[in-house]
């Protein structure tokens, strides 16, 4: 029988909303944090949020949130007796997560095992089969020979997914419909691959047409429990990753939802696995499921099984990492309504969804009824390219999907961030769209249907209406100071500001274009 052994302070080895996330919860159970932090992150809030704080270096990942030894001497420094890594950086890191160990020092998340074992997808879809979990058809072994994924293409019939065996978030992905474009694509996936991961194999498997992406959380303790707490539906992407996720999903029912559930267990549980874990699945236009792979940390989207639940993950990952049995059995887990979580990114959604940089100068956030914030956003900060362009996540919580469409459609009318360019209007207009309306969406249809999220008329011209109050204020201001002789080019920039009005006021004239 594991024996407990408290948790006295926890470093959270993160930034943003997740290290936010997790001290709230220690917080709440008496238990100090340690924040780390780069030089670009001094003033944020998680920073001040905790009880100490430790510098870990310059800006880039490299240099600070990725430097393990860093993470270690800071958590020896401070007395911290547990490391907790949010998402990203080093949390799926099992060398990471085995050196925790090592030093003593308890790893909240599941054993540098496990992680192994499911970090590789060519390692994780061996232990599917074993366990007898339905995975994909495609292949079990990487491969960097072109004339291997011929034949093995033409086995599994096109159209075949590309994928890189050590990839994540999206990268060393490609999509071949027939032979030429197989080469071509696993050439470009093995480069993606070695770049971002150092590791170029790739493999195939077979690609799903109109696939739907159902994950279910999964949470194990060392007493040899293991339950699932539902699926969430996270089929709105781009670029192969996700946007706006919704719990319950729109195509699972009862039944499907304890099968995909039993599953997940079942995988889970053939590796031992304890603590906080997501198994991923393609779900294809019949209905039938894959699991695609497991994510052996807390995933961005756990606030909507919280929300529905109404289960602390992280206390839970807390109690779990202490040596606790998991708080409730199988049957005692309920869920009550639907949870919708929006995405909100620095980037250009209607220009490919590139990443944007600025300083915040203008913040409102959403609140009232079934509304949850989850964001280290603050007027002043500096936003980059040196991490995740997410910048904050919207929940709600009501009684039914259609209410809780309703109420985000609410909530993201109450956003407002200046200074740096957001996909807030692409959000706004996928709330809106008849295909997530109706529930008849998939993981390509933002690619497939672009003109359905399209920025219509009616919004182009509120963002003339915003540029044409900013051209007045500045002709305003121009002319209170006008009267200063000792600023020459006043009055040429008074003149140009007013002209400049005068071409946006004739864009809302009957035929006028801006």
């Amino acid at each position: 029988m594991p024996s407990v052994r408290p948790i006295r302070k926890v470093l959270v080895a993160n930034r943003g909303e997740i290290a936010l996330r997790v001290m709230r919860t220690c917080r709440e159970m008496g238990i100090p944090t340690v924040a780390v932090f780069s030089d670009a992150d001094r003033s944020a809030i998680h920073v001040r949020a905790a009880q100490e704080a430790v510098r870990l270096g310059p800006a880039p990942s490299a240099q600070s949130y990725l430097c393990g030894d860093k993470i270690l001497a800071a958590a020896k420094a401070t007395g911290a007796d547990a490391i907790h890594p949010g998402f990203g950086f080093l949390s799926e890191n099992a060398g990471f997560a085995r050196a925790v160990r090592d030093a003593g020092l308890i790893f909240i998340g599941p054993t540098a095992e496990s992680m192994e074992a499911m970090g590789d997808k060519i390692e994780a879809r061996r232990h599917m089969v074993a366990a007898g979990v339905p995975v994909v058809p495609g292949m079990t072994d990487p491969v960097s020979d072109p004339e291997v994924l011929k034949v093995e293409a033409a086995r599994i019939g096109y159209p075949v997914m590309i994928k890189a065996s050590a990839g994540g978030g999206g990268k060393g992905i490609r999509i071949a419909r027939d032979e030429p474009s197989l080469l071509t694509g696993a050439k470009r996936a093995a480069s993606e691959a070695q770049t971002a991961f150092g590791n170029p194999a790739v493999y195939i498997e077979k690609y799903l047409e109109e696939p739907r992406h159902v994950e279910v959380q999964v949470f194990g303790d060392e007493h040899g429990n293991v339950v699932h707490v539902g699926e969430r539906e996270c089929s709105v992407q781009r670029r192969h990753q996700k946007v706006v996720e919704e719990r319950p999903s729109v195509i699972v029912d009862d039944a499907m939802r304890h099968a995909m559930g039993e599953a997940a267990v079942k995988a889970a549980r053939s590796i031992g696995y304890v603590n906080a874990g997501t198994l991923e699945f393609m779900v294809d236009k019949h209905r039938n499921f894959y699991v695609l792979e497991m994510n052996t940390r807390l995933q961005v989207e756990h606030p909507i099984t919280e929300l529905t639940s109404g289960i602390d993950l992280v206390r839970w990952q807390l109690l779990v990492a202490m040596g606790h049995p998991l708080p409730m059995t199988q049957d005692e887990i309920v869920h009550e309504g639907h949870a919708i979580e929006c995405r909100l990114y620095a980037e250009d959604a209607d220009h490919g969804f590139l990443p944007a940089t600025g300083r915040v100068t203008r913040l409102e956030m959403p609140a009232g009824p079934g509304v949850r914030v989850d964001s280290g956003l603050f007027t002043g900060m500096e936003v980059g390219l040196h991490y995740d362009p997410m910048l904050a996540k919207i929940s709600v919580h009501a009684p039914t999907r259609e209410q809780a469409i309703e109420r985000m459609s609410r909530a993201l009318s109450e956003v407002t961030v200046t200074g740096v360019t957001t996909n807030l209007s692409f959000l706004r207009r996928v709330l809106q769209s008849e295909p997530f309306r109706s529930g008849r969406y998939d993981t390509a249809t933002v690619e497939s249907r672009p003109e359905v999220f399209a920025p219509q008329m009616n919004e182009q011209r509120s963002r003339h209406v915003a540029v044409l109050a900013a051209t007045m204020a500045h002709v305003l201001r121009q002319r209170r100071g006008f009267g200063d002789r000792r600023d020459a080019g006043a009055g040429r920039r008074a003149s140009d500001a007013r002209a400049n009005a005068s071409r946006w006021v004739d864009a809302f004239r009957p035929g006028g274009a801006p």
